[in-house]
Order: structure tokens, then sequence, then C-alpha cells
């Protein structure tokens, strides 16, 4: 008795801490109104048909329970006799047809309204990979991967939860306010589901298919949402992020983007050290591949191989950039040729070849990725 009561007092202790923590500071019993002119046309629909319920829900109880009250045998009531009434049907039959014509014309007008991608103002293809996110540009030539930016040891519970946990990036989605943007959705692994709250929709990402939307951002800001998907192994950790900027600063950071694009592929030209390559590797491996193959390189047994010792990391590098390339068919493997540049595919195989005590004193160039291509 006396470890029962003290587990209580312990629960009671800690549930007001619970309703002050990051996780409950967000928590609401109603849908959000979003930031996007369809978003709260949604709401204002919800609204709508939630008062409608409510107030069928009110006759109709408030009938039943007078009824049993007023007229429950303990009166002496005793209940009549009649077999149809013409009249009645009519009534039950037209109001109910009434009340769904009226939900459905407002519901139609809004749905007709979120399928209208016509005449955008700018286009951008989403592609779901596990567990990432692919942003094409296709106006302004601009692509990058966008990944959980969440540390480790927030994830293994070393260290406390941030105040986004599972719910920040390396690289947002940035997209300009007050402008009409189309997205194509697809995937190209398995099925995924784009999915953030404040634009007032969710579209899946199915492989081989593209699904259309589109949204329009009234005010700057930053908008979280993340894959709805159960997509696999480690689909919580698939979030999306918007940077919301205005129109000057929108067109700023494309430029930027643009720069840093030409950048990298200078640099990729270059001749590196291995210092260098395993420094940078190690920032991609830990992003890309730390997930399935541990921040140890020990793998997980039976699904992920380890890559300390491994055959792989410590045999013929042609081999070691074949299978990091195209993958290995009939297992958890993705190709990651679309996934990484040049630079960073030999950063992380050099990375492999001399972490977790490989010591192999390998590098690879990106030329040589270039020529694998």
């Amino acid at each position: 008795m006396n470890w029962i009561k003290g587990k209580i007092t312990g629960l009671f202790m800690v549930l007001p801490g619970l309703a002050a923590s990051p996780a409950q500071a967000d928590f609401a019993l109603n849908m959000r109104q979003g930031v996007t002119p369809i978003s709260r046309e949604i709401y204002d629909l919800h609204m709508i048909i939630l008062w409608i319920c409510v107030v069928i829900g009110v006759v109709v109880f408030g009938a039943m329970s007078y009824s049993i009250v007023r007229h429950r045998r303990s009166r002496g009531a005793v209940a009549a006799k009649f077999h149809e009434s013409t009249l009645v049907e009519v009534i039950w039959t037209l109001v109910p047809s009434l009340i769904l014509v009226a939900m459905a014309i407002p519901a139609t007008r809004t749905l007709i309204a979120m399928e209208d991608t016509s005449d955008p103002e700018l286009t951008i293809q989403v592609t779901g990979y596990q567990w990432k996110w692919h942003y094409r540009y296709l106006d302004d030539e601009i692509s990058f991967f966008s990944a959980l930016a969440t540390p480790r040891d927030q994830i293994e519970n070393r260290a406390p939860k941030g105040e986004h946990y599972l719910l920040e990036v390396d690289e947002p989605l940035v997209l300009p306010t007050r402008k009409k943007i189309r997205f194509l959705l697809g995937s190209n692994d398995v099925i995924h589901a784009w999915w953030l709250p404040d634009l007032g929709w969710k579209r899946d990402a199915i492989p081989g298919f593209i699904n259309e939307s589109w949204t329009w951002i009234e005010e700057p800001g930053t908008y979280r949402g993340q894959c709805a998907e159960l997509c696999g192994r480690d689909h919580g950790f698939m979030p999306i992020v918007v940077e919301a900027k205005t129109e000057e600063e929108y067109r700023q950071w494309v430029e930027s983007r643009k720069v840093a694009q030409r950048s990298e592929q200078a640099m990729a030209e270059q001749e590196w050290s291995l210092e260098q390559l395993v420094e940078r590797g190690e920032d991609v491996y830990n992003k890309t591949c730390a997930a399935c193959h541990q921040p140890g390189g020990v793998g997980i047994p039976n699904v992920f191989p380890a890559l300390k010792g491994s055959p792989v990391a410590t045999g013929p590098v042609d081999a070691h950039i074949a299978i990091v390339m195209k993958g290995k068919q009939g297992t958890a493997m993705q190709a990651f040729a679309d996934q990484l540049s040049d630079l960073d595919l030999a950063a992380v195989i050099s990375y492999e070849r001399n972490a977790f005590g490989n010591d192999s004193r390998d590098m690879v160039q990106p030329a040589q990725i270039k020529s694998a291509r």
C-alpha cells in the first residue's frame, strides 16, 4: 500500500510539470485556423458543420429526454397506438435532406478551391525519401534535401529535449508570402504524406504518381509539420519546416542559394586532403547514415550491418563506391547517387573507410564519384 501511495503521490507531482512542458503548450481541442485563406475557409466550414451537429444533437436528445421523463410509466402514461403518418414521413425525410444540402454547398465550394492549382506564380516539386524531403524550385533551378536536425543526443535521451524536438531541419523550405505556390508531390521509394497543419491540407507522396496542391501564405513566419504516413522505421523523424519570407527577402535567399550551389560545384572540382574529406564526411554521415548504421558504426543486428570492420568499408574502394551510390537490392540500403553531391559522396565514403577503427587511409576524391556516375 505504501508503494502504491508513493506512486500516486509522484504522479500528482509530475502532472503540473507536464502541463507546462513544450509538448503540451500547443495543446488545443479545436483544429488550427492556419495562415492561408484556404485553411481559414476549412476552419469556418468545420465550425459551421460542428454547430449544425450541435443543434441537431440538442434537438434530438432534448426531445428524447423530455419524452422519457414526461411519458414515463410511473406517471401513469399509456403508450399511444398509431400506425403511420404521411406528414411525419415527409418531414423526417425533407428536413435531413435540406440540412445535407446546406452542408454540401459550402463544402463543395471549399473542395473546388482546394483543387484549383491553375495560374501559379511559383512551382515546387516535393519528393519524399526515407527519411527526408527533396525540394526542387522549377522556376529558379534550385534544389536541396531537407533532413531532421534534432541532435541524436536528444533522440537517445542523453540531452534535454529542445523546444522543436523532431520538428527542426537542416534546410527549411523557403517560400514567398502573398504568391500562389503550386506543389507537385511524389516519392522516390515508399508512400509518404506531406502535411503542414498551418497550410490547411495534407497530400500523399506516392511513387510513380504526381499529386498537386497549392497554397498562398499571408504573413512571414516559420511553420512546422511532418510526414503523416507510416513510411517505415523512423518515419517520425521526417519533419517539414517552411519559412515564409517577404518577396524581397525571398529573392535575396534565392540569389544566395544559387551562389552556394555554384560554390559547391566549384569545390567538387578541387583535390581534397584526407583530413578535409573525413571532417566533412563525418557531418554527412551523422545527417544521412547514422540513423541506420548508428553513430559508432555498429549498425543494428539483423537490420543494418555494422560499418566497423565491415568488408565493404575495408575492402575494394570501387565496391564501396558502388554500394553507396546504387544501394543494395532486396535490402534497406538506399541508393544515394541522387541524394548526395559528388563531394558529399566522396567525403562520406572516405569517412567510413577511416572511422570506427577502420583506419584504411584510403580516400575518395569527387572526381572519382563523377567518373562513377
